[in-house]
């Protein structure tokens, strides 16, 4: 699949806690976007942040908190994105927990998968 031009980023932040089930919610968010054909996905782990509660989270060895954030950034085409939006929902009720979830307009310049 190569893709060019413009396309959406979806940023999806949750905590390192939360869970579907027994798997970290990350990872099941990751694996449904490759079983939507979703061009990628990338899972980043944060340092330091707070959200909603206003608690900062930190991976300092004297606050050593097990919730740091995590961003899972998914990339692909608008119709595609939005499709995955109600996946996406989906999981967040299954899952019972907050998060952010935010779109950008991006312009891809290189996407081709290696020979």
């Amino acid at each position: 699949m190569e893709i060019s031009g413009q396309a959406v980023l979806l940023r999806v932040f949750v905590g390192e806690s939360d869970k579907l089930g027994h798997a970290p919610l990350y990872e099941v968010i990751v694996k449904q976007a490759r079983d939507a054909d979703l061009a990628g996905a990338t899972v980043l782990k944060g340092v330091l942040g707070f959200g909603a509660t206003a608690r900062i989270r930190t991976q300092k060895i004297l606050d050593l908190s097990s919730d740091l954030p995590m961003v899972v950034e998914i990339v692909d085409q608008e119709d595609k994105i939005a499709a995955f939006q109600t996946v996406l929902s989906g999981l967040f009720e299954k899952a019972g927990c907050g998060g952010l979830v935010t779109l950008e307009n991006i312009r891809i310049v290189h996407y081709l998968p290696a020979r």
